[in-house]
């Protein structure tokens, strides 16, 4: 027991040092808020939950802290673009600014 207590003396000089090691590795460890480029599980989720919307056909959605894109086949008539952005409004709570609603192109 005096043993340890002798060695966390000798390693209490090191305190500081360490401390800041350890916030530098939790910070690059963080989330920032850019996301990869693959979709994630919520962008899935809410893709499909759009395409089930009369009128908004095939679609695909990017989230992210910044803002979201949503391409989908309906993007052309104005009544459900209003649709998706109240949809993407209410779900994320993004402004409208930070919304970007494309049409999907026809293959």
């Amino acid at each position: 027991m005096e043993q340890i207590r002798s060695n966390l003396k000798k390693l209490e000089k090191y305190k500081v040092p360490l401390l800041v090691l350890l916030i530098g590795v939790v910070l690059l460890l963080w989330p920032s808020g850019n996301r990869p480029a693959e979709s994630t599980e919520t962008d899935r989720l809410l893709a499909e939950l759009l395409s089930d919307v009369q009128g908004v056909g095939e679609s695909r959605v990017a989230l992210s802290e910044q803002g979201a894109v949503i391409v989908c086949a309906g993007a052309g008539d104005a009544k459900v673009r209003l649709e998706i952005l109240q949809a993407i409004r209410s779900y994320t709570g993004l402004s409208s600014e930070r919304i970007t609603i494309l049409k999907l192109a026809e293959h």
